[in-house]
């Protein structure tokens, strides 16, 4: 057997493997609290963000939230398909700019309640200096 020093300093100590564990768990959880909704977290992400931001092009999306052009197609597809975000084609150019439609914002609203009880489990989850620590990270994130 090979000397596994590298694989005990890793589990120990990786920044990134741990990140993503805890992404994972919040990310089970919000999924399980937006199920109803017929909607998923990273999809509920994209629609808080084109409701806040938009209209705005795929590219801007995805710079907005760290996301590479595939994950943010697979993602965005679905909300598209639902109807509930409109990409103007008669914007001309590759610039199609993203929008929620009424269906989106209703949806943002209707499913609100999922995310607030996601939000308290994470934030029970986490405690108070572990919600604090990751938004403090959050917001120091450079813009892409």
């Amino acid at each position: 057997m090979a000397d596994n020093t590298v694989s005990k300093e890793v589990t120990r100590n990786c920044v990134l493997t741990r990140a993503r564990q805890i992404s994972r768990v919040l990310t089970a959880l919000y999924d399980q609290e937006l199920q109803p909704y017929g909607v998923k977290s990273p999809q509920f992400t994209l629609l808080v963000l084109i409701a806040e931001f938009g209209p705005l092009s795929r590219a801007e999306l995805g710079r907005r939230n760290h996301q590479d052009r595939s994950t943010l197609t697979r993602n965005l597809q679905p909300l598209i398909e639902q109807g509930w975000v409109c990409e103007d084609q008669s914007a001309g150019g590759r610039r199609r700019p993203l929008s929620l439609t009424g269906r989106g914002l209703d949806l943002l609203t209707i499913a609100a309640p999922g995310w607030s009880a996601a939000q308290a489990k994470a934030e029970k989850l986490l405690g108070k200096d572990g919600h604090a620590a990751i938004m403090a990270v959050a917001d120091k994130l450079p813009r892409a």
